[in-house]
């Protein structure tokens, strides 16, 4: 009895200070993008007209475990065991070493780039229009851009060819070969700004010259500059979005879908109670997310009736929808409008719902 006894000590003891490379993700807070968060608007427009909306377009969060923080075995086990949470590798979380700075940075630039898309695609529903242009995104450290390039220049060309969206850029650059140079046409990002806060059209065009390298990553090797392109807009008038301690790109839906609600008249929901995710691109494409099951747990517990799922999400979703909840397959921001009239007219028979084959 007494070996006994102190070999399930020993099991105990090793269980609490044996770190396991395992990670933890559990459902999060859930915001009514048509309501307040912390004693303030979460949807706030300014210089055009905005009408009141009643009922919930909830965005939907995941809690997880830190990039540092190191699972012991029991904590694993009772997450394994746990209904609403879910125990997944480390890496999953955090690939390639990446750390709790890395991972916060990442999400906040994920999540300010799906703010952006999700004003757009609101926008453009409703014909209202924005004009875009191609920046630089960032400019990796060390790379041949730095110094030459700068977050936020305007790309016009690319060796005299015209730019009209982030794609063209690599595709444009990738057929140098490396060590050959490659000519920018841009407009600094400070006369860019100017012309902004001026209402007028920027000038000042510079062509930059930069010498390529080889890429340095698992793919195949490919000319490359050192940075990355992406869209920024000037929009007719002001959309704040205040929400902090958020990270990542997969409210994007729900922000368009509350933009869209604020800007016309009457309610998308008509009262109901709908939550939902997805991220969402300028055309209004709505793309998979990441932690599905947790956001359904947590949208039901608040109160939601009705889950707008990311097509590629529904098969996850499906494995364990909490009653009582209705998850509605949507792969574009018309689909989830479509879908949000069927609810408010309460026409269910007709929404698309999820299947185990998206």
């Amino acid at each position: 009895m007494l070996a006994s006894t102190l070999m399930l000590i020993a099991f105990l003891c090793a269980g609490v200070l044996l770190p396991v490379p395992y990670a933890e993700m559990s459902p999060g807070p859930t915001v009514n993008t048509l309501g307040e968060h912390d004693g303030e608007p979460v949807l706030q427009i300014s210089g055009h007209k905005t009408y009141p909306a009643t009922g919930h377009l909830n965005m939907t969060t995941v809690r997880v475990t830190s990039a540092d923080y190191r699972m012991n075995l029991v904590e694993a086990v009772y997450g394994w065991l746990a209904h609403d949470d879910k125990v997944v590798p480390h890496d999953t979380l955090y690939p390639d070493g990446k750390t709790e700075e890395q991972s916060t940075q990442e999400n906040a630039e994920e999540f300010s780039q799906s703010q952006e898309s999700a004003k757009v695609a609101a926008l453009k529903e409703l014909d209202i229009p924005v004009r875009s242009w191609v920046i630089v995104s960032t400019v990796v450290k060390g790379s041949p851009a730095q110094g030459r390039l700068h977050a936020g220049d305007v790309i016009k060309a690319v060796d005299g060819t015209a730019v009209k969206q982030p794609a063209d850029v690599a595709e444009l650059v990738t057929k140098h070969k490396p060590g050959q140079d490659v000519v920018f046409t841009i407009i600094p990002a400070k006369e860019q700004a100017a012309a902004e806060k001026e209402n007028r059209t920027p000038t000042g065009a510079q062509d930059v010259t930069i010498t390529t390298t080889t890429s340095e990553d698992s793919g195949t090797k490919r000319a490359i500059v050192g940075i990355s392109a992406g869209t920024d807009h000037t929009f007719p008038f002001t959309i704040d979005i205040k929400l902090a301690d958020v990270g990542g790109p997969s409210a994007g839906l729900m922000f368009a879908l509350g933009i869209y609600d604020k800007l016309t008249p009457g309610d998308l929901t008509g009262g109901k109670f709908v939550a939902g995710t997805g991220t969402i691109d300028d055309s209004g494409k709505v793309g998979p997310i990441g932690g599905i099951e947790m956001k359904t747990v947590g949208a039901r517990d608040k109160g939601a009736q009705y889950f707008l799922t990311p097509a590629d999400n529904c098969a996850a979703a499906l494995k364990d929808t909490p009653g009582g909840l209705t998850l509605v397959k949507v792969k574009t921001m018309k689909d989830a409008l479509g879908a949000l009239d069927d609810i408010r007219n309460g026409d269910t028979a007709a929404l698309p719902m999820c299947t185990a084959k998206g």
